[in-house]
């Protein structure tokens, strides 16, 4: 089975971050199609300037219908995707328990809905494909949440959780099918995102260098050096 880089399609939802630029490039430098998912027209505009032949989509991905057109605009273009790596988030917190309000979790809620919601859309293209990668970047807080992060945490903890049953989903579908494994899904944990980005983007471009059944439901924490 195929697993290199070279001729991917790989959607980066909120990809308009220093992190995603830099898993741009590297993904334009392997040769993948890197798709940049956003909500501001600026920074869309920014990063397609900035990173010669990157593809640009503006898009609400909290919205399910905005999504949906989204994945048909994405098929017509490029027949599909290999890999999804899901940047949207954010932090709010401070204050300990008491200062977790209703609207930082409402805020932070947001990353969780949009990961739920990409992941059923482009669920059938990542199976379809014979190198099919899902990359979440979660926390280090998953596994000693703070009192003034609950709020994070959880959505965090939730976000982990989501992406581990879509894992399952995978190794069920190759199970039933009687194939091996060709789709994954990953954890990245991260205390902090500052001065990892081209970790990360080393990390993501390698999923497609392990076979599927080996990094499947497997939590790597990217550590400075």
């Amino acid at each position: 089975m195929d697993t290199g880089v070279e001729g991917r399609t790989v959607l980066l939802a909120g990809g308009t971050s220093t992190a995603g630029r830099s898993v741009a490039r590297a993904l334009r430098t392997a040769g993948q199609t890197a798709i940049v998912i956003g909500s501001d027209a600026g920074r869309l505009a920014s990063v397609a300037a900035e990173i010669p032949g990157v593809v640009t989509e503006r898009c609400d991905l909290t919205d399910p219908d905005a999504v949906a057109a989204l994945r048909e605009r994405v098929r017509a273009a490029h027949g599909g995707v290999d890999g999804i790596l899901h940047l949207v988030g954010g932090w709010r917190g401070g204050g300990g328990l008491a200062g977790q309000s209703d609207e930082d979790f409402v805020f932070l809620l947001n990353s969780l809905t949009a990961l739920r919601n990409v992941t059923r859309a482009f669920d059938a293209d990542l199976r379809a494909s014979d190198a099919g990668r899902l990359a979440i970047v979660s926390s280090t807080s998953v596994a000693r949440p703070l009192a003034g992060e609950a709020n994070y945490a959880a959505v965090k903890a939730a976000s982990e959780a989501w992406t581990r049953a879509v894992a399952q989903g995978f190794a069920k579908s190759a199970r039933d099918a009687g194939t091996a494994p060709s789709a994954a899904a990953v954890v990245f944990r991260v205390k902090s995102l500052a001065g990892l980005e081209d970790a990360l983007a080393l990390a993501f471009l390698g999923l497609w260098g392990d076979p599927a059944e080996d990094i499947n439901d497997v939590t790597i924490e990217l550590a400075g050096a």
